[in-house]
């Protein structure tokens, strides 16, 4: 075999549906976890400096941002593996199907519910990871309202008298309790607010935060439309080599019973 030809063996073994899959759910997970982190970070250092200068306001949001910070760390290390163990399954899968096709199939009733498991697990994660897409839009929403208002504060064509009117009070959210000082920003206060790299940043980075976090739900649907077939394929498999030995043992029975037959009818003519 040649090197072209080996080559050619090596890529059709390859699940691209797959591979396609794992490295949007490592991009996903990376924007999401990276990007998430450091907009917490930054979003704690935004309150503290304009909307709770005092600590024991914002002491549970802190002990809060820890822990999801916590949490980011665990996904990312969990779909870490996770991608690498799906694609191990996607691998075997193919392998099993172009052995099947070559009529040197063979799986096993433990491989199929394998298959299962993890149509069933990827089924779990990618609802869960829906309902953090929808929490990650939050502070994206909050974040746009703020920099609409800025925004407005800066057009021409606002017309507005008493900008000082104009605020932003981020205990209404529930983010600090309603006795934090100052609690709120109206006017210029405002403005220099969103003028701070920390609210530039962080809004950015939560928009992207929320973009990883769409693109791990699209490749966890991804990762279950693939382990459906591949099962549907497994399955199909079973039951095509279940009728082939079938048809194969009768037709042997078929055949010994001719040869009985012509032996017995050429004795009688002997």
């Amino acid at each position: 075999m040649g090197c072209f030809e080996c080559c050619i063996k090596c890529l059709g073994g390859v699940p691209y549906a797959s591979l396609v899959a794992t490295i949007l759910c490592f991009s996903g997970v990376a924007l999401f976890c990276g990007c998430g982190h450091v907009a917490l970070t930054g979003t704690l250092t935004m309150l503290e400096n304009h909307f709770s200068r005092v600590t024991s306001d914002h002491a549970t949001l802190t002990m809060v941002i820890q822990i999801f910070q916590y949490i980011i760390y665990g996904i990312a290390s969990f779909f870490f593996v996770y991608a690498i163990i799906l694609l191990a399954e996607g691998f075997y899968t193919t392998s099993a199907i172009k052995k099947e096709l070559q009529s040197d199939f063979k799986t096993t009733v433990c491989g199929r519910c394998i298959t299962a498991f993890f149509m069933f697990l990827t089924y779990i994660l990618a609802l869960a990871f829906l309902a953090i897409f929808g929490f990650t839009a939050i502070p994206v929403f909050l974040f746009f309202n703020m920099w609409t208002t800025c925004a407005a504060m800066k057009s021409p064509d606002a017309n507005i008298t008493s900008p000082d009117s104009i605020c932003v009070d981020v205990r209404q959210y529930g983010v600090i309790p309603w006795n934090a000082t100052p609690g709120k920003a109206c006017g210029a206060t405002l403005g220099d607010i969103c003028n701070t790299s920390e609210f530039y940043l962080s809004y950015h980075l939560y928009i992207v935060a929320l973009a990883g976090a769409g693109a791990t739900v699209i490749a966890l649907i991804h990762y279950l439309m693939i382990l459906a077939a591949n099962w549907a394929y497994l399955k199909s498999a079973v039951s095509t080599h279940e009728y082939q030995d079938i048809k194969t043992k009768d037709d042997q029975d078929l055949e010994a019973e001719a040869r009985s037959k012509e032996g017995q009818n050429s004795s009688s003519y002997s």
